[in-house]
Formats: structure tokens, sequence, C-alpha cells
């Protein structure tokens, strides 16, 4: 009994893959479409059927606005200062290195001073010149000994230890 049902199965599908098959060809020779057509027709049929919960839309309140801080003539904001680390060269003692650059890109034009990091207890085996780079207290840390950075100017140095900090703006005054 269960092996005729698995036949009369079988032969269900290869008669409906026969009829797609056959029909399919003269149902787009009657719609004069060509194969670009039948696949796009095919893949927004597809599209319309199969669930997508991959597509969400953003509501506005999940937008993330920078703050701006309004001066007479320029603007800026946090997201204006990038910080970028990667890993470097081990020291000879086996201790991970990781080289920081900050870039000022702002968009306007501005210039800013008196950058400050979130750091943690941000410290280095290998000595960071305190002028470029200095911890003040817990998880504040500041750039450039608190002197302008230049619209489109960098600062770049490398620090050593077992694991990176993550970096990331605090506050900062535009000029």
């Amino acid at each position: 009994m269960c092996m005729t049902w698995r036949r009369i199965a079988v032969v269900t599908a290869l008669f409906s893959v026969l009829l797609f098959i056959t029909v399919l060809p003269h149902s787009v020779m009657r719609l004069n479409l060509n194969d670009f057509q039948v696949k796009r027709l095919i893949s927004s049929t597809i599209n319309d059927v199969l669930p997508s919960p991959h597509r969400k839309l953003l509501s506005p309140k999940n937008v993330d606005k920078p703050n701006r801080f309004w001066g007479d003539t320029n603007k800026c904001s946090e997201s204006d200062i990038l910080v970028n680390q990667g890993p470097g060269a081990p020291l000879p003692s086996g201790i991970p290195t990781y080289t920081v650059e900050i870039l000022n890109a702002c968009v306007s034009g501005c210039d800013i001073s008196q950058i400050h990091l979130h750091c943690g207890w941000f410290s280095s085996a290998h000595l960071v010149d305190p002028l470029i780079f200095k911890r003040i207290h817990f998880n504040d840390c500041l750039v450039n000994a608190g002197r302008a950075l230049l619209n489109g100017q960098s600062i770049t140095f490398q620090y050593a230890n077992t694991y990176s900090y993550p970096l990331y703006v605090s506050s900062m005054s535009c000029l």
C-alpha cells in the first residue's frame, strides 16, 4: 500500500514537471517576452510569495542623527571625528600592538579642538607621546594636547597592550 502511494506521488510529480515544460514556452511565446522579462517575472512571483523577514524598514525614531554644534559659520559633530584602529606588528616581547588614526573629516571645513575620547583604563607597554594622546582620568583621553585638529588632518600613534581599547569621541569643541 505504501509503495502504491509513492508511485502515485512520483508519477504526479513527473507529470507536473512535463506539463510545466510543455506549457511554459508556449505561454511565453504568446506574451512575446524575452528571457530577461521571463526571469524578472519569475523572480517577482517568487518574491511576492515567499516571506521576507530580512526586509525591515526602519521607523524614523530609530534613525541615529549626530549631535550638531552650531557656531557662527561652522557646523560640526562628534561624527566628524573618525577613530580607526587596527593591529600592528607585535613587540619583540610578543605583546600585540595597535595603530590608531584620528581624523578630522568635517565636511563643512571646520577645525576641531579639545577632542576627548572614551578610552577606559588606557595603558601601553610602548610609550605614547603625551602631546598626541594622553589618558587624563578613567575613560577620558585627550587628543593632540587639546590643540586644534585642522580639517582633513589626522594624528596617528601606536600602542601596545594584550587587547585593544575601544576608542570613541566623548566630547570636542568646534572652532
